[in-house]
C-alpha cells in the first residue's frame, strides 16, 4: 500500500519507499528546452521546491547511478534521455538553517549578559 509523503522532500526516498507521487518529471524537459540563462522557481511555501530540486539532483548527478528512479515516470518515455546523469551537482539548502545568530549560539552566558547591558 502506498503511503502519503508528509514531510518527505527527498526524491529518492519518495520513489524507493513507495510513497504517492504526482509525476513532475516533465518539468525537467521544460528546463532543458528553455532558452533562459537563469531560471527562477517562485512557489509558495510547501509547494515542492525542495522536492523538485532533489529530483533534478538525482536526474543530472553523475556521482551515483540513479537511472532506476526514473524508470516508470514520464521522463523515461524519451528513450534514454541524453541529459540523464551528465553533470556534477552541488546543492545548498537553507531548509535546516537555525535562525539564531551564530555569534550568540556558542558564547558563554556571562558574555551574553554583558552584551545585553
Amino acid at each position: 500500500m502506498k503511503k502519503l509523503p508528509i514531510g518527505i522532500s527527498n526524491f529518492k526516498e519518495l520513489v524507493e519507499e513507495n510513497y504517492y507521487y504526482i509525476d513532475k518529471t516533465d518539468f525537467i524537459n521544460e528546463l532543458l528546452d528553455s532558452s533562459a540563462k537563469i531560471i527562477l522557481l517562485p512557489r509558495p511555501r510547501r509547494f515542492g521546491k525542495t522536492l523538485n530540486l532533489s529530483m533534478l539532483n538525482y536526474f543530472f548527478n553523475v556521482n551515483e547511478d540513479n537511472r532506476g528512479l526514473f524508470n516508470n515516470l514520464n521522463i523515461s518515455n524519451n528513450n534514454g534521455h541524453p541529459s540523464l546523469q551528465t553533470n556534477p551537482i552541488d546543492t545548498l539548502s537553507k531548509k535546516k538553517i537555525d535562525n539564531t545568530p551564530p555569534f550568540t549560539k556558542k558564547l558563554p552566558k556571562k558574555v551574553n549578559l554583558l552584551t545585553a547591558i
